[in-house]
C-alpha cells in the first residue's frame, strides 16, 4: 500500500469504514511495532484532525510498573502515567475503553495540554492483560461518541498482534 490515505466519506462512521482497512494494509508486512504505531497514530491524526493522537505503552520493571509515552502525533505530551491516574491510567486500570465528553469533569484529569477538550482512550490487551493505550483528545467537548469507540476498540484488537 502507498503511504497516502484515500479517504472521501464524509459521515464519520463511513471516514472510519474507509480509514480501518487502509491502516491494516499499511501495517500487515511491517513487524515493527513502533513503526505501526507512530503510522496508526500518523493516520488518524490525518483522518480525523484530531488535536493528539498517541500510544502509552506499560513499562514493567522492578520500581513500579506505568505508562510511558510511545509513538504520537500532535503537541509536546506527558511522558509517564501512574497506574489508575487520570483518563490514560484509569483505562489502564479498568481495561476498557474511557470516553470522557469534557476532561475537566473527570477526577484526577492529568492536563498535559489545556487546549485538551475531549479524550477517549482505549486499551490494548494481549493475553487478558493491557500491554498499552490508545490516546486520542480533541480541542472539541464532547467530540467522541460510539462510532470512534467501536471503530478504535476493533483496531486495537488489531493492534494487539503488534505486542
Amino acid at each position: 500500500m502507498s503511504e497516502i490515505l484515500f479517504l472521501t466519506a464524509t459521515t464519520k462512521a463511513a471516514r472510519y469504514a474507509e480509514l480501518l482497512p487502509q491502516i491494516e494494509a499499511l501495517t500487515a508486512a511491517e513487524p515493527d511495532r513502533t513503526a505501526n504505531l507512530a503510522n496508526t497514530a500518523a493516520a488518524l491524526r490525518e483522518a480525523f484532525g484530531f488535536f493528539w493522537v498517541g500510544f502509552y505503552l506499560v513499562k514493567d520493571d522492578a520500581a513500579a510498573a506505568e505508562l510511558v509515552l510511545g509513538p504520537f502525533q500532535g503537541p509536546i505530551a506527558c511522558t509517564r502515567i501512574r497506574h489508575g491516574r487520570g483518563v490514560c491510567g484509569t483505562a489502564w486500570a479498568e481495561a476498557r475503553t474511557q470516553l470522557v465528553p469534557d476532561v475537566e469533569l473527570f477526577p484526577g484529569h492529568i492536563a498535559c495540554s489545556a487546549a485538551s477538550r475531549s479524550e477517549i482512550v482505549v486499551p490494548i490487551l494481549k493475553n487478558g492483560r493491557v500491554v498499552a493505550v490508545l490516546d486520542v483528545d480533541s480541542d472539541q467537548l464532547n467530540d467522541f461518541d460510539a462510532d470512534d469507540q467501536t471503530a478504535l476498540e476493533t483496531l486495537m484488537q488489531r493492534a494487539a498482534a503488534w505486542f
